[in-house]
């Protein structure tokens, strides 16, 4: 089993727009450092290498991450214990302040490579209805078998939104 991500984030302005240049001039070498990450197996993006350019819903300033790792631990470390937290750090300045959860994890069989409405169903389901092992978060990781949930304890690395 791997771990799939999904995050989502609504900008504060256009990509093009000056005031986005320090969230879009990092892309490139966020995407690098997550490509080279030890657990990376396939991120979501364009031809032009990045997801910002795929639209998932009507709402230009909508953007999406999905993402599949090795396992919950590797993606962890990512995404709080690597340069991507400085990215993190500033992201108010960039991103409306979400009003729900922004980024869900569930688990998927090697090999299958999740799609942008798969992770927004998953997204809405544990909005709707709370973590489960179909959808869930760093703080309530449900195991790829059955059992409980454990937290990652992500408070002390979550930093932006403050």
């Amino acid at each position: 089993m791997h771990i799939a991500q999904m995050n989502v984030g609504t900008t504060l302005h256009d990509l093009d727009d000056p005031r986005m240049a320090g969230f879009v001039g990092q892309l490139d070498d966020i995407n690098a450092l997550a490509d080279a990450a030890d657990g990376f197996v396939w991120r979501l993006q364009s031809e032009e290498g990045s997801a910002v350019d795929i639209k998932a819903t009507d709402d230009p300033r909508f953007i999406v991450n999905l993402s599949v790792w090795r396992d919950v631990n590797a993606l962890f470390a990512y995404v709080y214990r690597s340069g991507h937290r400085a990215v993190m750090v500033r992201r108010r300045s960039w991103f409306r302040k979400p009003e729900g959860p922004f980024q869900v994890l569930w688990w998927i069989g090697e090999g299958h490579v999740p799609t942008v409405e798969e992770g927004l169903d998953r997204l809405a389901r544990l909005t709707r209805n709370g973590p489960s092992p179909a959808a869930f978060s760093f703080k309530n990781v449900y195991p790829p078998e059955t059992g409980s949930p454990h937290d990652m304890k992500p408070e002390p690395h979550c930093v932006g939104w403050s």
